[in-house]
């Protein structure tokens, strides 16, 4: 199973992927964690990141790029993945087409999850008080909701149009989602 789960900032896809994930028995790769991970250990892609991601803005194309056709060509993404953060732009979209093509799969499913505006501002201001995101301030959640219309819901159109959408209402208690995303994947052919 070859997955992409999309949604704005605080929709709860890091939750909902590692459900997902486990039921599937495929890696979950979210751009965020590896990005945080890189910042936290300094590496020269966490200080280049962290410049875009301090001011709500996306990590360039061609760094994210490299990082998940790495990831996506280890071992353990041989039978499946979820990808949680990307792709988020069109030109994403294209090179990710280009990745699993040369893997000689192709994707199954993308699962948007959809959550109203207030609830996600909401819920990623009271992620940065219990985890200390220094990263969650107000002004860069909402530029982080801006960026999102933008530049990656055009993302649901095209993904729409391929008849690969899945759409699941984010809103509720996570065992609620997660039960929504399973019942909706339940008529997904693995590919």
């Amino acid at each position: 199973m070859r997955l992409i789960m999309m949604g704005p900032p605080g929709a709860g896809k890091g939750t909902q992927a590692k459900f997902v994930a486990e039921h599937f028995g495929i890696p979950a790769i979210s751009t965020g964690d590896i990005f945080r991970a890189n910042v936290s250990q300094g590496t020269p892609l966490g200080v280049e990141a962290k410049r875009y991601m301090d001011a709500g803005e996306y990590v360039p194309d061609e760094v994210t790029n490299r990082m998940v056709r790495n990831r996506i060509g280890e071992a353990d993404a041989t039978p499946g993945f979820l990808l949680d953060g990307y792709p988020r732009t069109l030109a994403q979209v294209e090179e990710l087409d280009d990745m699993i093509v040369a893997t000689g799969h192709r994707l199954d499913a993308v699962v948007v999850l959809t959550v109203v505006e207030d609830e996600l501002v909401g819920r990623l201001l009271q992620r940065a008080q219990v985890e200390g995101r220094a990263d969650d301030t107000e002004d860069v959640v909402r530029r982080r909701q801006e960026v999102y219309t933008e530049q990656t819901a055009p993302l649901i159109d095209v993904y729409r149009a391929r008849g690969l959408l899945v759409e699941v209402d984010g809103m509720g208690e996570v065992d609620e989602v997660t039960k929504r995303i399973f019942d909706a994947l339940d008529v997904i052919p693995e590919s």
